[in-house]
């Protein structure tokens, strides 16, 4: 019995050994690994080929920020030509208070699903407010609030959106530039034009 008891304080004392050499050597990995805390997690991306793409695509002008700050870091970008949202151009960044601002375009036919996905159920609240020479109407919500405007022949919306202040949201819808490119022709298209003229 005495043999038993003194075998289990060794195997207690062992497992105590054991766990000390193990935080030891996971304190010592973490010291010699390399670790930047001041360095900024949010990784910036292009969307200069991605607009213009889209800019040529899309049935409606497609809206980007012209002389935003360089503060605000571009996120994400997707255009997608025939989605369940129609055509849906989505622009995101975060803000130099790293809060998150998105623009959101689309030419879906019910644009009332298209305001209520984007802006996560967000609820129009009758207030409106001027951004870039548009009337834009505010939109609350628990996670995004945001700010929509329709386009003057109907057809398409934009949405700016997200965790950021209606002031930055404001910054960002006016900033937008919207514009649409002609797809270029395909070279038996412009052989006949030249042809013609």
């Amino acid at each position: 019995m005495a043999a038993d008891k003194k075998r289990g304080a060794q195997t207690a004392r062992d497992m105590v050994i054991s766990l000390a050499v193990i935080v030891l050597a996971a304190w010592v990995i973490y010291l010699f690994v390399p670790h930047d805390e001041s360095k900024d997690p949010v990784k910036p991306v292009s969307y200069r080929v991605e607009l213009a793409s889209a800019r040529r695509a899309a049935p409606y002008p497609v809206a980007a920020p012209q002389g935003l700050p360089k503060e605000w870091r571009a996120t994400s970008v997707r255009y997608t030509a025939d989605g369940p949202a129609g055509a849906a151009w989505h622009l995101g960044f975060m803000t130099p208070d790293n809060e998150y601002a998105a623009v959101e375009q689309s030419d879906d036919e019910r644009p009332g699903r298209f305001i209520d996905e984007v802006t996560q159920g967000a609820e129009k609240t009758g207030k409106t407010q001027q951004a870039g020479g548009t009337e834009w109407t505010r939109y609350t919500g628990s996670k995004y609030d945001a700010l929509v405007a329709k386009s003057e022949d109907g057809k398409s919306v934009t949405v700016v959106t997200g965790t950021a202040t209606f002031q930055q949201l404001g910054k960002l819808a006016g900033s937008l530039e919207l514009k649409q490119d002609k797809p270029e022709a395909p070279a038996k298209e412009k052989a006949a034009e030249k042809a013609a003229e």
